[in-house]
């Protein structure tokens, strides 16, 4: 079955459902690294993809995020040129209550009638002026870390603004 569109989660309207030692078959969130690039070396610009409202973010939208950015960072600073990091973790389990649709389907289906719902994913919950990614660069690479951060927050069910948190002084403008 095809995913529902990422309005249908993006909400935060609903109580936190994140106990998986009481849910079974929770599926594992496809995120493969949080952290990519250079971990251990320390750079002097630190950039941040900040959501502008609350939000809920699927674990296939976080995923998508990282592979566009990160493959734009590795093409324009080279394997160890930078450090990316994905700041938020899916707790948040997802729900849906799948109706049976097509000829003969009402003879079949209990319509509503307990729509818990089974696990389908799960998605971060993100306050307002949270980081979601982070990067950290040289210098000499801050508009190739401002576009990798555009394309992640083009990836995102939210608007984003792109926030230097440091090293503002060694930018040139």
């Amino acid at each position: 079955m095809a995913l529902r569109p990422g309005k249908c989660y993006r909400g935060v309207d609903k109580p936190p459902y994140t106990r998986k030692e009481y849910i079974r078959g929770v599926p594992q969130p496809k995120i493969v690294h949080y952290i990519m690039g250079d971990p251990r070396r320390d750079f002097p610009i630190q950039m941040s993809l900040v959501v502008k409202e609350p939000v809920q973010i699927r674990h296939n939208a976080l995923e998508a995020a990282r592979v566009a950015g990160n493959k734009y960072l590795m093409k324009k600073c080279g394997r160890m040129g930078y450090r990316f990091q994905i700041r938020v973790y899916p707790h948040q389990v997802l729900r849906e209550h799948k109706m049976a649709c097509g000829a003969g389907a009402d003879r079949i289906s209990d319509g509503m009638r307990l729509a818990f719902g089974k696990p389908i994913g799960t998605a971060a919950r993100v306050r307002k002026n949270q980081p979601v990614i982070t990067v950290w660069v040289d210098p000499d690479k801050v508009n190739d870390a401002k576009e990798a951060l555009r394309r992640c927050a083009m990836k995102l069910p939210v608007s984003c603004k792109i926030v230097i948190e440091k090293g503002k002084e060694l930018i040139k403008q």
